[in-house]
């Protein structure tokens, strides 16, 4: 303690460099041979004593500046750069030493000079002897080689975006940038641009190991998946087949990885050397309040040296990661490469606003890389204005345990909100009223043409709400197990049902808490109902996110066989109010927030090991004895091995003073160490807490045990309301949906007016008289693919639906209408659309309606005009030919010779029957029917 602050920082210093493997010497004692890394203490050089030279296997590679505690690190640099090129008596060769450090004895930086533009950089640590060693022998440094080694990007197979995101991040890191962030839409292929990238930089960056960080292990597993499924352009062989991919399930590293994947849970494990349960790791931060005195403090550990990986890839590692997991983040020193579809400020401020690639949702569904969604809302009586039982009445009573049903009365009158229920009041009339209001809305206005329920992701408050969610589709659909499943980390097997989900029939309807909230790919998915409220809008992105991605019409066809065009959209179905709710950002991390139990008891076993959160623990645990009764206090005990109140008491006493002392001098007497109270240090008494705090944290790894605790904390039994019927007050399209409609129908009319004198087909309607054209085939297929296209991907199935969503508007004004929904489009419907958008066509065509219904109304006057202005009607079998006449108008907009040739005419005798039946008016009737018929 009477040392002078210069001697103090010194001490730190050597400590730190023989964590690192270095041994210190004295210069008057120096011993090269002693160890492959020495650093020697006040080394003369000509221009005066360098504090340390580090020598590695002999060869002198660096030199260190130490400055005492709260010295500025960047005045000294000078100083150091004098001591690396000055000469040292006995060494031959005159090059400058290669690796700098400035020192205090609790911050360090570091310059290699032989970077491009040499520049200190703060390091957590000292690196090891065989790290120098390594990269004094490289020809060149990795700076130096992510400048000049990394070739053009071949763009074959690869998006716009995702070219934009990989060059943007090549250039970042050869300009010497610590933080890129990549923003990208989910379903833009951030994991693919995250892969590629990858694999550029092992090749031609020469990196050694890359870190890809995820915040579940569920994104771990995906991650780990598209690693396996890469296969770099013009290769024959998979990533994985050329690069060891390691994803983390232990707290070692395969010295031969190339690739881990790992969650933030799992690292600071590691680097704390605190041991979590696997369960730590699949609850996402997103879902997990936190305080400040929970932050993640890590220590070195030589086994996983800060020098450990070149980069880190930080994938959609929420909120938190930025804040109180940072120094899991500085730990290494690594370029930090993030990737986010939801960036906020808080992501914006840690990467140094470095945003080297930005590609939006609206950027995304513009390229046709995503799809557009609309709101599609549900609100029911009780989940607007709840409900009461009065006392008295006879209800099943629930056990949240072991979902044991008993038939009992009510003690008193019982009011419960719309945000009680499914907590602790359940309502199976609410939950079955908003299932059978989707079922009708998908099966006559949203996908009316389905045979199949299109892809359904319900997400659910709790696992208990789930089940209930699931047991109501079951029966309201009539169908079997297979037809809902649940998606949630209690359930059995999840991923395997989850596989299944995104690439088989059965299921049709998946439930999930936040198990798919995040991160998790199901293409086919088309419908998303939220039964669950959620405030955070970056999450609620991300829950969003799960309906985006974009799909072909063959692979949507394998899971949703009556599908009839590739995925356009996706609708959100909203029943809690969820798109009204105010969002924010974040949620604040209050200086003292009151945290739930159940944040208290998931913090713990995520490795929040700090007094405060063990106290209040405790405390809570100390009040749950007070308020349950025997039975539960004794299911908690039967599954944690000790009484509630001894689970309270080992973590105060793990904290407790005497506790730890007498834990100290007990591990040194063990160890033959002669210790009193008094000499006891401060390493041995945090070893002693560690070890206490360990222990008394153990039984808090069992999931099983924490549901029991929350369960057992919220009230035992939730009332099941069979009594209070609900009933639905609104279903329809939102506001928003609306606008979005509107827009889209205006882009229509806009692209009409603005190309009708370039495409035939537009031209067609605009060319007076008529009768003069004929409109073929191939220019309405000219007029699709013009839609089709971005920035536009107007479909006729999107369109029709557009003003499907705005017919309810219309009709209150008695204005034009939507007729047809149910049906399945054809491509000549582009006609109807285009006539009721431009106002043209007959009085009763101001209805929008197929184009089937609009020739065959046409057909029946032309029939009738031509009988009543013939000597004799047409035959029947004339009329039969007729109508098949008409009919292949009505999907190919004209009729040719040659298309007697063909089915459904070559059947009933082709050109040779219809010319014996019409002679030489055939011709006449075509010409007559192709003009009438369709203009």
């Amino acid at each position: 303690m009477n040392k002078a602050p210069e001697q103090q920082a010194r001490d730190s210093i050597d400590k730190k460099l023989e964590q690192a493997g270095w041994l210190v010497q004295n210069y008057r004692e120096i011993n090269l041979g002693a160890s492959s890394g020495i650093a020697v203490r006040e080394h003369p050089t000509d221009s005066g004593p360098a504090d340390y030279i580090l020598y590695v296997n002999r060869k002198p590679v660096g030199v260190i500046e130490a400055k005492k505690d709260q010295a500025i690190l960047l005045i000294h640099e000078s100083q150091t750069t004098r001591y690396a090129h000055s000469k040292i008596k006995w060494r031959k060769d005159s090059e400058p030493l290669p690796f700098l450090f400035e020192a205090t004895g609790q911050v360090i930086q570091f310059t290699d000079l032989r970077d491009p533009a040499p520049r200190a950089r703060e390091v957590f640590h000292f690196f090891k002897p065989e790290t120098l060693q390594q990269w004094h022998s490289q020809s060149n440094t990795l700076r130096h080689r992510l400048v000049n080694n990394i070739p053009e990007l071949p763009t074959a197979g690869l998006r716009d975006c995702q070219i934009s995101a990989i060059t943007g991040l090549e250039k970042s890191l050869a300009e010497n940038r610590p933080r890129s962030l990549i923003h990208m839409a989910t379903g833009a292929g951030k994991t693919f641009t995250a892969i590629s990238s990858v694999y550029r930089l092992l090749k031609y960056g020469e990196a050694k190991r890359i870190l890809f960080l995820v915040d579940t292990r569920n994104l771990g597993k995906q991650a780990q998946q598209e690693f396996h499924g890469y296969k770099p352009e013009g290769k024959e062989t998979f990533f994985h087949e050329n690069h060891i991919v390691q994803r983390l399930a232990s707290n070692t590293i395969d010295s031969a990885a190339e690739v881990c994947i790992c969650t933030i849970q799992r690292m600071y494990s590691i680097l704390s050397g605190q041991e979590i349960d696997d369960s730590a790791e699949d609850l996402s931060l997103h879902e997990t309040r936190q305080n400040n005195q929970q932050a993640k403090f890590v220590q070195y550990n030589p086994a996983i040296p800060v020098e450990s990986f070149d980069f880190i890839i930080v994938d959609e590692c929420h909120r938190s990661i930025y804040n109180l997991w940072k120094q899991v983040l500085d730990y290494f020193d690594a370029f930090l490469i993030g990737l986010t579809a939801t960036p906020d400020k808080r992501t914006y401020g840690f990467f140094k606003e470095n945003v080297v690639a930005q590609y939006s949702y609206e950027d995304s569904v513009l390229d046709g890389v995503n799809v557009g969604y609309d709101v599609y809302e549900i609100e029911t009586q009780i989940s607007k204005a709840g409900a009461e039982l009065k006392a008295k009445e006879w209800v099943d009573h629930r056990d949240k345990l072991s979902r044991k049903k008993s038939w009992q009365q009510t003690e008193e009158d019982t009011s419960y909100t719309g945000k009680e229920l499914d907590r602790s009041v359940v309502n199976p009339s609410q939950i079955r009223q908003v299932i059978r209001a989707m079922k009708q809305a998908v099966e006559t206005n949203i996908f009316p043409n389905r045979k199949e329920v299109p892809k359904t992701l319900i997400f659910a408050k709790t696992d208990s709400h789930a089940d209930d969610i699931i047991k109501e589709v079951r029966e309201t659909y009539g169908q079997s197990n297979e037809f809902c499943k649940k998606v949630t980390y209690n359930a059995k097997d999840p991923d395997a049902v989850l596989n299944d989900f995104r690439i088989d029939h059965y299921p049709r309807i998946a439930v999930t808490v936040d198990m798919i909230a995040t991160g998790t790919d199901v293409k086919p998915l088309e419908i998303l109902l939220f039964m669950r409220d959620v405030r955070s809008k970056g999450y609620y992105e991300q829950m969003k996110g799960r309906g985006v991605r974009s799909l072909g019409f063959d692979d949507l066809r394998k899971v949703s066989a009556s599908a009839t065009s590739d995925k356009d959209r996706f609708v959100l179905i909203d029943a809690v109010g969820v798109e009204k709710t105010l969002k924010t950002e974040t949620r604040p991390l209050e200086k003292n927030p009151s945290l739930s139990l159940k944040d208290l008891l998931q913090g713990v076993a995520m490795g929040h090991r700090d007094e405060d959160s063990l106290q209040s623990l405790a405390n809570r645990l100390t009040r749950l004895t007070k308020q349950l009764d025997k039975k539960q206090l004794t299911e908690i005990e039967k599954t944690s091995g000790k009484p509630v109140q001894q689970l309270a008491k080992d973590l105060l006493k793990a904290i407790d003073p005497d506790t730890i002392t007498q834990q100290a001098l007990k591990t040194a007497q063990e160890q033959g160490i002669a210790r009193t109270e008094d000499a006891l240090t401060d390493q041995e008494r945090q070893t002693a807490k560690d070890q206490l705090v360990q222990k008394a944290c153990e039984p808090f790894d069992q999931p099983k045990l924490r549901e029991k605790i929350e369960s057992a904390r919220r009230d035992r039994y939730q009332i099941i309301d069979h009594i209070n019927t609900d009933q639905v007050l609104f279903t329809g399209y939102s506001q928003q949906a609306q606008d979005n409609a509107k827009k889209l129908i205006q882009t229509f009319t806009d692209f009409i007016e603005q190309h009708k004198d370039e495409i035939e087909a537009l031209s067609f309607f605009y060319d007076q008289p008529y009768q003069r054209r004929q409109l073929t085939f191939d220019m309405i297929e000219e007029l699709h693919e013009a839609l089709a296209k971005p920035p536009l991907l107007l479909t006729t199935e999107k369109l029709w639906n557009a003003y499907a969503r705005v017919q309810e508007t219309v009709d209150q004004k008695n204005r034009k209408k939507v007729k047809g929904q149910n049906q399945q489009r054809q491509l000549t419907d582009i006609i109807a659309l285009v006539r009721f958008a431009t106002g043209q066509g007959s009085q009763e065509e101001q209805e929008l309606k197929p184009f089937a219904e609009q020739v065959d109304a046409r057909f029946k006057q032309w029939i009738f005009r031509h009988n009543a202005q013939r000597k004799t009607a047409f035959s029947s079998e004339q009329t039969e030919w007729l109508r098949l006449i008409k009919d292949h108008i009505a999907a190919s907009c004209c009729v040719e010779r040659d298309d007697f040739d063909f089915s459904p005419f070559v059947d009933k005798g082709g050109l040779h029957k219809v010319f014996h039946l019409f002679g030489k008016e055939l011709d006449t009737i075509m010409n007559e029917m192709n003009q009438e018929l369709v203009a």
